[in-house]
């Protein structure tokens, strides 16, 4: 899976750079946010602009990711999602878990 990881601002954002998160990728995307919590990053923005389609392994990716930052009293919210996909959280009732932004400059404002 192609990611692009930058510090923002004090903020960590992972760009997540293919258009399928699925079974087929989801356990890639998995470990590498729990390397990057281990790592000692517990705030985490995922940037999904480029994702055209989730299915429940990549939503229990990112919830997995959500948990394990939650625990270490930091966390992990969203940004940039497609209507397609921002329509599977709805679905899964997921959008009232993640906290999810029109863009980056949305979760920064909403963070300071």
């Amino acid at each position: 899976m192609k990611l692009n990881q930058e510090k923002i601002d004090g903020y960590n954002v992972l760009f997540i750079q293919v258009e399928r998160i699925d079974a087929h990728n989801s356990g890639e995307l998995k470990e590498y946010i729990l390397d990057m919590i281990e790592q000692g990053e517990t705030n985490i923005i995922v940037q999904l602009e480029r994702v055209r389609f989730i299915d429940s392994s990549g939503l229990g990716a990112l919830l997995s990711g959500y948990k394990n930052t939650a625990a270490r009293s930091g966390k992990l919210a969203l940004s940039n999602l497609q209507p397609q996909v921002l329509s599977m959280f709805e679905l899964t009732r997921l959008n009232r878990v993640f906290e999810i932004y029109a863009d980056l400059d949305e979760a920064f404002e909403s963070e300071s």
